[in-house]
């Protein structure tokens, strides 16, 4: 166990460095709307385009993936993606995860079958010839091997294919839990949710009362609250104090969010309202990244020569897309149980009925991030 910490070590602090800053890049394009995407699916699909990198286009991805070569070798860093792939694609009773990267290749183009096996190893990653000057053929192709791998969950992921791309890049990750306790539909009610000020939208708002984790965080001015999923993954509810989303944006730094799963909150009784809601956060991550300094290898500069033994092919999309649904039993519809019973005290009443952040973990590793401003509003 120790020696898998050891490899696994570096691979989270690529996460913590990573969610935040993906997550301040997207805020700032779409400060208004709701955010909700995969720091680890990211993080993955790029550690394992390194594999074909050189040169420049190499140390770009290394330095924002927070690697430095000198402190950890290539295959400690490859070694210990594979790790974390068999840990997240493990079957789990009650919990269902699945993710992948997949690169598709323009046919002319023969991947080496070094890098090929090396990203099958690795990431369990595939690389496909594709032809895509028949640009609609191959936009079917694609957004049908996606919706397979993800039990049909993610839908049309690709539109408005450029006849001229060489080669793409899509990571994508499903996730499909039911709640350790569930939510009784029968209380589910109509209910305020104030998208900003005095601005509301009417929202689905499931009821609980019970044993719930949860806590109160000075630094960020926010109350957590911690629900767990069978099979061992987690969601963190975490709700700034009224006006005091920026302040929590800002301050949620990676220590932070690691501070918080590893603070155990205590079990008290609490009468809990949370909205019921579905996300898709799809993003096209070749400007976000460009921005934190990934830019050779959407450029003329891109040396993927491990890729196709020639240095002047680059990545012409790099295309993300996450989906969370939650309900009253977890992320997919399912029999819900009744109400627990709970000590005669005076209980916590937490009502998530303003805009919050969501972050889903499994083993200490960040699965998801999001934002929720309007529960509505699914895109």
């Amino acid at each position: 166990m120790e020696e898998y910490c050891a490899f696994l070590l570096p691979v989270l602090l690529t996460y913590s460095f990573l969610s935040p800053k993906t997550t301040l890049k997207i805020s700032s394009r779409e400060n208004s709307g709701n955010i909700f995407f995969s720091p680890l699916s990211i993080s993955t699909a790029f550690a394992m385009l390194t594999l074909g990198a050189r040169t420049d286009t190499l140390t770009q991805i290394l330095r924002v993936l927070s690697f430095n070569p000198r402190e950890i070798s290539e295959n400690q860093i490859h070694e210990g993606y594979r790790q974390l792939m068999q840990m997240v694609n493990r079957k789990n009773e009650g919990l269902q995860l699945n993710m992948g990267n997949v690169l598709f290749v323009l046919d002319r183009l023969k991947p080496q079958e070094k890098f090929l096996n090396s990203i099958r190893n690795f990431y369990e990653g595939e690389a496909y010839p594709m032809n895509f000057k028949r640009a609609d053929q191959a936009q079917i192709k694609i957004n049908e091997y996606v919706a397979g791998r993800t039990n049909g969950k993610i839908k049309d992921l690709i539109s408005n294919l450029d006849p001229l791309t060489e080669i793409l890049l899509i990571s994508y990750i499903y996730f499909n839990a039911e709640w350790e306790k569930p939510f009784d539909p029968k209380y589910t009610k109509k209910n305020k949710f104030f998208v900003s000020g005095n601005k509301a939208v009417e929202v689905p708002m499931m009821f609980g009362m019970g044993q719930f984790k949860h806590g109160y965080d000075e630094q960020l001015s926010s109350t957590v609250v911690q629900m767990d999923y069978k099979g061992g993954a987690s969601a963190f509810f975490i709700l700034p104090d009224q006006g005091k989303m920026r302040k929590l944006e800002k301050r949620l730094s990676c220590e932070r969010i690691f501070t918080i799963f590893w603070h155990f909150f205590s079990g008290s009784s609490a009468n809990l309202y949370l909205p019921k809601f579905t996300l898709y956060g799809t993003y096209n991550l070749k400007n976000i990244l460009y921005k934190m300094g990934i830019m050779d290898v959407f450029t003329d500069k891109a040396d993927l020569s491990g890729i196709t033994g020639q240095p002047q092919h680059r990545i012409s999309q790099a295309i993300h897309k996450a989906v969370v649904k939650v309900d009253e039993t977890g992320t997919e519809a399912a029999a819900a149980t009744g109400m627990e019973i709970v000590p005669m005290s005076v209980p916590d009443t937490i009502i998530f009925n303003r805009p919050f952040l969501l972050v889903i973990t499994m083993d200490n590793t960040i699965l998801f991030m999001g934002k929720i401003v309007n529960p509505l509003k699914k895109d």
